[in-house]
């Protein structure tokens, strides 16, 4: 019961911070995902033709890992 009472307020700053760092993280990598698999399924739905004028303009890293993910998924 005394080892309560000496956690002092920085400490539990400390840890709300830590956990609000965690949590807005964890929240953008979920957002980029869905963002993404978002924009994937709008591709797979598109005309192939169109589907290649946009992958070429899109940034040759991300170009990659679309096509990639078209091939898993059977389109392409």
């Amino acid at each position: 019961m005394i080892a309560l009472l000496e956690v002092s307020g920085t400490s539990i700053a400390v840890w709300v911070i830590a956990f609000l760092l965690a949590a807005g993280i964890g929240w953008t990598r979920y957002e980029k995902k869905k963002t993404r698999d978002k924009f994937l399924s709008e591709l797979i739905a598109m005309d192939p033709a169109r589907r290649e004028k946009l992958l070429s303009r899109l940034n040759p890293i991300v170009q990659n890992e679309l096509r990639r993910q078209l091939m898993e998924r059977g389109v392409g």
